[in-house]
C-alpha cells in the first residue's frame, strides 16, 4: 500500500496554513462505495470532511496521486488475468 501523502495549504477558509490528505470515504447504504476526498486538519472547520464550496480543497489537490494509484489498481488487475 502507498504511503499517504500530506501536503502543506494555505486555506482561505480558516486563513491558516493547514495540513491536508487524501482519504477514502465510505459511501452511504450496503453497497456503498469507497470515494476519495480531501481532509485537512482542522477539526473545527465547519467543512472539514465536505470539500463542498466555499471549502477550497478539490481532488484536483491529488490529483497526481490518484493518477498513480489508478495506476497501480489497474497493474494489479491486469497481472490478475495473466
Amino acid at each position: 500500500m502507498a504511503p499517504r501523502t500530506q501536503k502543506t495549504f494555505d486555506c482561505s477558509v480558516v486563513g491558516e496554513v493547514v495540513q491536508i490528505a487524501l482519504r477514502r470515504k465510505r459511501g452511504l447504504g450496503f453497497s456503498g462505495e469507497d470515494y476519495p476526498f480531501v481532509q485537512c486538519d482542522q477539526q473545527d472547520c465547519q467543512y472539514v470532511d465536505e470539500n463542498k464550496p466555499p471549502c477550497p480543497l478539490t481532488l484536483e489537490l491529488f490529483e497526481e496521486e490518484i493518477k498513480a494509484g489508478e495506476a497501480r489498481a489497474r497493474d494489479r488487475y491486469s497481472s490478475r488475468d495473466d
